[in-house]
């Protein structure tokens, strides 16, 4: 069974800095695609940035080019989200999941609220 625990959000004041962690269990976490999203107020929630299996590859929503960091840690199933320059805009629950999906089921996520 899918098993996907975000931490490390926060309340921060804007230009501040947090990292996330996501940690997964109940597949095999160094084959896969991992993924962190997010969701607003009163949004659906989005795509925000993508590392492969092997980590060679990035990809990241327009929005946080520059300023967010995605990483993994494939000996401790985990995947990390390095959150810099935040901005009120950032303000959002943010999830991790795999992908493709295959229907996993999404964590509880972790609220990271950026405001002065």
């Amino acid at each position: 069974q899918v098993q996907l625990v975000e931490s490390g959000g926060g309340l921060v004041q804007p230009g501040e800095s947090l990292t996330l962690s996501c940690a997964a269990s109940g597949f095999t976490f160094n084959s896969v695609e991992m993924r962190w999203y997010r969701q607003r107020p009163g949004e659906e929630r989005g795509f925000v940035a993508s590392i492969s299996s092997t980590g060679d590859s990035r990809k990241y929503v327009n929005t946080v080019k520059g300023r967010f960091t995605i990483s993994r840690d494939n000996g401790n199933n985990t995947v990390y989200l390095q959150m810099n320059s935040l901005t009120p805009e950032d303000t959002a629950v943010y999830f991790c999941n795999r992908w493709p999906r295959g229907g996993a089921s999404w964590g509880q996520g972790t609220q990271v609220t950026v405001s002065s």
